[in-house]
């Protein structure tokens, strides 16, 4: 039996291991196309662009750890077709390669900026640890940085720069930053926080292009003719999962690689994880693809049991984190869309230290605790209960999480 494992991320690294400690013998073959042993990718855009890691530790498992548990490694390769009915993958270095069974872990990509100079040297990303080292490295030369995009990545980048001295604009189209995900007075939260640290917030702007000379991007144009100068340009508006293989091979595709619980595609030799994964969740009840650690962390362990014929079924409530100048937070569940604003706060938004709680109706659906710890576990009871809540009794802190029903 050979089963192949088509991604370099956390989520492949993590398949492989799974395999082999649920007693998958047979050939395993990870592939991926970066030249670097499969990494972690939350460093990359908090405590390595800061200096604050080595790289070795962003590393899932070091090399030896392949060869020890007899895993065939390809590094700087891509898949670049998969025959479903051969059950052969093309790969980039001409070689055919037939599987048993297929994982596509292949995550996602930058969104790329559809503007004018938006090619000119000096436009980043941040997705790799390539991109994550040419950051920092700019970071320590350049005194000014304008980001385009107030999600997760440009407000993490905007505090990497804030910390190495360098004076930061922001730029976002929504009227607040992370407004999508958190809704208006959560991100209110993180707007006063970046302000506080002096960062040049813009919000409701659109970008009308970078301008440049010789090929080097020197600034940003507004669409009301505005102009800021920068010294680089860093580019955060979104991610497109890696799909390209899927769709050529004529899985089902939507906004993501459609899969069941079981991480199971179309083709029932064929499963997917991670990034790229639009699973059906059996606790919320609905298609979701997340595009956070955990789940590049927890998915692939479904992914294996499903791979070797065992019942399994992926029912991890989402969850992500971050960390930006003195906030830290955790954020589990996840709110239905377009239905960021019916939150109940417990504690105090001015000093940054509360949970809120998106609710549907009466119910739970996420929770976010910021500076307050040891409460995830609760907020996710809450929301595994879907049972109705008292308001009241939810904002009050004197009041404990597991008596909050109505």
């Amino acid at each position: 039996m050979t089963f192949v494992i088509a991604g370099g991320g956390l989520a492949a690294a993590k398949a492989a291991e799974a395999l082999r400690e649920q007693g998958f013998d047979g050939r395993l073959v990870l592939i991926g196309d970066e030249p670097h042993l499969p990494y972690e990718r939350p460093p990359l855009s908090k405590d390595y662009l800061q200096g604050g890691s080595e790289r070795d530790k962003i590393f899932v498992h070091d090399a030896a750890w392949y060869a020890t548990h007899d895993v065939d490694l390809r590094q700087a390769t891509t898949v670049i077709g998969v025959d479903r009915d051969a059950r052969q993958l093309s790969l980039s270095r001409g070689e055919r390669l037939g599987y048993d069974k297929l994982l596509l872990a292949t995550g996602a990509r930058p969104r790329r900026l559809p503007l004018p100079g938006a090619d000119l040297d000096g436009v980043l990303y941040l997705r790799t640890v390539d991109d994550s080292e040419r950051l920092r490295a700019t970071l320590a030369t350049v005194s000014r940085v304008v980001i385009i995009g107030a999600g997760w990545i440009g407000l993490e980048v905007a505090a990497a720069a804030r910390a190495a001295g360098v004076a930061v604009s922001v730029l976002e189209a929504e009227r607040q930053p992370l407004l999508r995900a958190l809704g208006a007075q959560i991100a209110s939260v993180f707007a006063g926080l970046h302000r506080e640290h002096d960062v040049d917030l813009r919000l409701g702007v659109r970008v009308s292009e970078i301008t440049g000379e010789r090929g080097k991007a020197d600034g940003v144009r507004l669409a009301d003719g505005t102009h800021l100068p920068a010294d680089v340009v860093i580019v955060g508006i979104g991610a497109v999962p890696n799909t390209g293989l899927a769709v050529e091979a004529g899985l089902e595709v939507d906004d993501g690689i459609v899969v069941d619980a079981a991480l199971r595609t179309s083709d029932p030799h064929i499963f997917a994880a991670g990034d790229v994964a639009g699973a059906h969740h059996p606790v919320l009840g609905r298609r979701i693809r997340v595009e956070h650690w955990a789940n590049a962390l927890n998915q692939p362990a479904v992914a294996a049991r499903s791979m070797l014929g065992q019942e399994a079924a992926y029912d991890k409530l989402p969850y992500f984190y971050t960390d930006q100048y003195d906030l830290g937070m955790e954020y589990i569940g996840l709110a239905l869309p377009g239905n960021n604003d019916d939150v109940v706060v417990r504690g105090d938004l001015g000093s940054r230290e509360f949970i809120a709680f998106w609710l549907d109706g009466d119910r739970v659906t996420a929770g976010m605790n910021v500076n307050i710890w040891e409460v995830t576990d609760q907020v996710e009871a809450l929301i595994r209960a879907a049972g109705p809540v008292d308001r009241a009794r939810l904002a009050d802190p004197g009041v404990p999480l597991d008596q909050v029903g109505a």
